[in-house]
């Protein structure tokens, strides 16, 4: 027992950082969790482990988080890309989680005459992300004098300590509370799955499992299970409007003349497809949320 316990300590773990609190917390959990991990959080811890899969989590501050790649301290983060391009270039990440999107945007007092990039030449810029905007701007041959502030940017400009701001903006509320507009977008963001340049190959094993899992609940969350009865007259028809995984199921119905249809569609593409499927003759459609798909 003492030797199984020994091994049990000895394991290899991958060590995964997520953001300390906020929404990219929230949304990093819940799709740890939609993998089928579960992890031991108590209040205020920073590091917790998973029951069921050899997995470690770090809380940390997000800005924190590339440096810790960059050293080893952990195999992985779900950080925001505008985080990674900001304080990690060099770090590579290799799956889109398709939450906490958002842009990274100049925003300009709504006062103001906005006629182009030439409006920021020799203008005072508030910002989080100094190295992004001097990289945008450089390119469009603007030296841009910054200010570097760190949280609540937008109140810069009224009270007179720049000219504009190059921020978060996911609603645009923000911005209009303050009488701002968004006038340029620098990049679209959104969590990734961030990978450290010194991963061991054991953790590398590790993390394939968990990229596996972490495909399933993207491919799953990314598409809808269909239902549907169709005349067989037109079984052809209605068939070709759907795209499936490879060709969708065809079961005959006690009613004489109709078969049930069963596919996945892109969620991206429902209403055109359902749309299509009616104008087709399909009837009693019905529609499934799928919580996972494996490929």
């Amino acid at each position: 027992m003492l030797q199984t316990g020994s091994q049990n300590k000895n394991m290899t773990k991958l060590r995964i950082a997520i953001q300390k609190s906020g929404r990219l917390n929230e949304d990093s959990l819940k799709m740890i969790k939609d993998c089928g991990i579960s992890i031991d959080n108590g209040k205020d811890q920073l590091k917790a482990s998973a029951r069921n899969f050899p997995l470690e989590v770090f809380y940390l501050r997000n800005g924190d988080i590339p440096q810790y790649l960059r050293d080893g301290v952990v195999d992985i983060a779900i950080i925001g890309e505008n985080v990674l391009v900001e304080k990690g270039e060099d770090i590579n990440f290799v799956e889109r989680l398709g939450f906490s999107k958002c842009k990274v945007s100049l925003a300009v007092p709504k006062n103001q005459d906005y006629n182009g990039m030439d409006y920021f030449r020799e203008k005072r810029i508030a910002t989080s992300y100094p190295n992004t905007v001097k990289k945008f701007l450089n390119e469009k041959g603007i030296l841009p004098d910054i200010h570097i502030i760190n949280g609540s940017v937008e109140i810069a400009p009224n009270i007179g300590l720049a000219d504009g701001i190059c921020d978060i903006v996911s609603s645009g509320s923000t911005l209009f509370k303050n009488n701002l507009k968004e006038v340029e977008v620098l990049m679209k963001s959104e969590a990734v799955l961030a990978v450290s340049p010194s991963i061991s190959s054991e953790a590398q094993t590790i993390l394939n499992k968990l990229q596996f899992r972490i495909k399933s609940v993207l491919k799953g969350r990314d598409s809808k299970y269909v239902l549907l009865n169709a005349p067989n007259d037109k079984l052809e028809e209605i068939i070709s409007v759907l795209p499936g995984m490879r060709s969708p199921t065809v079961l005959p119905l006690a009613e004489e003349g109709w078969s049930s249809v069963h596919s996945v569609i892109s969620k991206n593409q429902f209403w055109e497809i359902i749309d299509e499927l009616k104008e087709k003759g399909a009837e009693g459609i019905l529609v499934c949320p799928i919580e996972k798909m494996v490929m």
